[in-house]
């Protein structure tokens, strides 16, 4: 199958489940409240040049602070056009670091930059911002001495990993976990964030889940607006309270519904005990 084929379906599967569909030449271009953020070009081959549902619920969640960030350390992987970590970067109290990372693609990475750029001027001035290229499963080194020398009294690691559409790349699966594993710091309020389409397989989303409970995780999961939940006013009214230009309130809300979320925790077992033995 050429790639242009697999361009075409991509974006009639995502028409279909009420993504947006943009001409494959040009960068879309939409925004969050302050934010202008812009996808990276001809990027279909590692999907960061559409704005996903997943990312959208995110930063929702994360504005309306059901997501808390206020004063945490904050990194997310395959970041794409950067939504839920540029929202947080903006609020009232944001988080006090956030790294967005996707894989060092100068086509990717420099849009990225570029998102940082034009919008440091909304950024809070209790926020540190950076951009960084980072493959999964790759040495984690920098990205932790990111947070090191931000926090050096703090547990090595992060506060809060944020996983926006990463599932559906089943074969990777055991090299993100790695990756989640290495940066979340090991503490009882560290989290991950995880979003993910219903045109994510099941047993894709399983499969992750799973992997990710063997290395630790404990997962609590925030269900989905389709299927035996459908209805549910929560998982399908747009709540955001920024103006978001470029797709509007209704479509916010049916592409809210169209997601599945987890939050994910270090299980007991796998947290450093202290000096007299306790967590």
């Amino acid at each position: 199958m050429d790639q242009e084929t697999v361009e075409d379906i991509l974006n009639d599967s995502l028409t279909f489940f009420g993504e947006e569909e943009h001409d494959r030449e040009d960068q879309h271009c939409f925004s969050y409240g302050p934010l202008t953020l812009t996808t990276a070009r001809k990027a279909n081959t590692l999907l960061a040049d559409h704005i996903f549902s997943p990312s959208l619920l995110l930063a929702e969640r994360i504005e309306r602070n059901i997501f808390p960030v206020k004063g945490r350390t904050m990194i997310e992987l395959g970041a794409g056009a950067a939504v839920p970590s540029f929202v947080a970067s903006i609020l009232p109290e944001p988080p006090s670091l956030v790294v967005v990372t996707d894989y060092p693609d100068a086509g990717i990475l420099g849009n990225l930059e570029q998102n940082l750029e034009r919008n440091r001027g909304s950024i809070n001035s209790d926020c540190k911002v950076y951009c960084d290229g980072y493959e999964w499963g790759q040495d984690a080194g920098l990205l932790l001495r990111r947070v090191s020398e931000h926090t050096p009294a703090s547990a090595a690691g992060y506060d809060i990993v944020v996983l926006s559409d990463l599932l559906h790349f089943d074969r990777a699966h055991s090299v993100l976990v790695a990756s989640l594993t290495a940066l979340l710091a090991k503490n009882t309020s560290s989290c991950t964030y995880v979003g993910a389409g219903i045109y994510t397989r099941p047993e894709h989303c399983t499969h992750f889940l799973r992997l990710s409970e063997a290395a630790g995780i404990v997962w609590v999961d925030g269900g989905s607006g389709v299927g035996d939940d459908v209805g549910r006013e929560e998982d399908t009214v747009w709540r955001g309270t920024m103006a978001v230009k470029g797709i509007d309130v209704a479509s916010l809300g049916v592409r809210k519904g169209m997601c599945r979320w987890w939050i994910g925790k270090w299980a007991e077992t796998h947290l450093p005990a202290t000096a007299d033995g306790q967590l």
